[in-house]
């Protein structure tokens, strides 16, 4: 498998920011790390070796960047206005920066977006506040709104950060049909520190359905916990769908496993 490592001052973040690529071929990844994660933490917890066998058959390019969490969501100590500031210098730094190498690489291919824990929030966040960036996301064990972080504090920059509210209030017909032509996986578990991710989960199923599309909205066992073995199946299990048959597999799995909403 190649391997590339960057390191590039970023002009919006005021500091040099990492990340590594793993292929040369297919579909562009983009993968978000877990809350305070850096770029490495896809490697070291296995999710790049579940992604193994589809970046050695061609099929995808994995893009692992950093994080700036501990600067922004994390950061308690600061004040909501100064994390969600910080947040959106990280959004101008994915968005101006990174997109465009990724972009060049890949001969402007859509991107597959996908992250796990908080790593799922951003992946998601970008997925449905910047279409045609992506066309596809797995999300695992996210959350889709900012409450948890930013409590009942909301101004126009936590908004557009907060998927269920922007997401329930969005009427652009454009926007909405290239979000049903897309290929949405959300997936959580049912096990040790999943509950808040399950209620969430739960709400934009709500929202997606409201807004006509299309999502695999999967919910596994209650033994499956808030953890990387489980990630790793899960993320392996849902890009074999995806890339078999030019995603004709993930479609009929999303008519396969449409579930009735939450009780």
């Amino acid at each position: 498998m190649q391997v590339r490592y960057h390191k590039k001052y970023s002009k919006h973040l005021k500091r040099d920011m990492e990340f590594k690529v793993y292929g040369k071929a297919g579909k562009p990844a983009l993968f978000f790390p877990s809350q305070n994660g850096r770029f490495f933490q896809c490697e070291d917890f296995g999710m790049i070796e579940a992604c193994g066998p589809f970046i050695e058959d061609g099929c995808m390019t994995a893009y692992c960047v950093d994080s700036v969490d501990a600067e922004s969501w994390s950061a308690f100590h600061r004040s909501p206005r100064e994390r969600i500031e910080r947040h959106e210098e990280y959004t101008r730094y994915i968005m101006e920066e990174l997109l465009p190498v990724i972009r060049h690489d890949s001969q402007n291919q859509p991107l597959l977006l996908s992250g796990a824990s908080l790593g799922a929030a951003h992946a998601a966040n970008f997925f449905f506040r910047f279409p045609p960036m992506a066309d596809s996301l797995i999300a695992l064990s996210g959350i889709y709104c900012t409450r948890q972080f930013f409590g009942d504090y909301m101004d126009s920059d936590v908004y557009y950060n907060s998927v269920i509210d922007y997401l329930g209030n969005l009427e652009d017909e454009t926007i909405l049909n290239h979000l049903r032509r897309s290929n949405i996986v959300i997936c959580t578990g049912q096990g040790a520190y999943e509950d808040f991710m399950l209620s969430e989960t739960w709400q934009l199923k709500l929202v997606l359905e409201r807004k006509n599309i299309p999502a695999c909205i999967d919910v596994w066992g209650r033994d499956v916990n808030h953890d990387w073995y489980w990630w790793r199946k899960q993320l392996q299990y849902f890009l074999g769908h995806m890339f078999k048959d030019n995603y004709e597999s993930l479609r009929a799995h999303l008519r396969e496993r449409a579930l009735p909403a939450a009780e």
